[in-house]
């Protein structure tokens, strides 16, 4: 089966914003659910930010696309979640931020810009958000063992060697 790289997405954004919950002033990020809004309809988000017992919500979107900032538009719909769902502000992560229509739509509408290096994994990324740059880099070592055992008599020829 062919990988969703927009799920695959998704799922690391959710685990690298719950990592750095303290930044967005809740004590966690949940994944995709369905939250219910005040016009009677339901939502699918691609992550929620909730302070611990209740209180503050960040509605959170997703859109890995490679080709084009995020628009106005698709700003202006989060915009919308936030205000049906009854969240205190939204986080958009993309790979390459909000085009400038989406920026002033964010800034009156309590939306954050996340950006998300298009095929990040939850140890090898580059986030960055409000001015500050998290990188993960991970690097695999591979270790190998030789073991020698020489066994000398009193005038120390070698009577017995093994390799392991």
């Amino acid at each position: 089966m062919p990988e969703k790289r927009w799920q695959t997405y998704e799922e690391v954004a959710a685990y690298l914003l719950n990592q750095l919950s303290e930044h967005f002033g809740v004590g966690r990020f949940e994944g995709k659910q369905i939250v219910a809004g005040k016009s009677g309809t339901e939502w699918e988000i691609d992550a929620k930010g909730c302070a611990e017992g209740g209180g503050r919500v960040i509605v959170v979107e997703c859109k890995r696309h490679t080709k084009s900032g995020i628009s106005q538009a698709i700003t202006g719909s989060l915009a919308w979640t936030i205000q049906d769902v009854g969240a205190d502000g939204g986080i958009l992560v993309s790979p390459l931020g909000l085009q400038e229509g989406a920026k002033k739509v964010a800034a009156k509408a309590n939306i954050v810009e996340v950006v998300l290096n298009q095929d990040s994994t939850t140890t090898d990324y580059m986030l960055s958000f409000l001015n500050q740059i998290h990188i993960g880099i991970s690097e695999t070592v591979h270790i190998t063992e030789h073991l020698l055992i020489e066994v000398r008599d009193k005038d120390g020829n070698v009577v017995d060697r093994r390799e392991y």
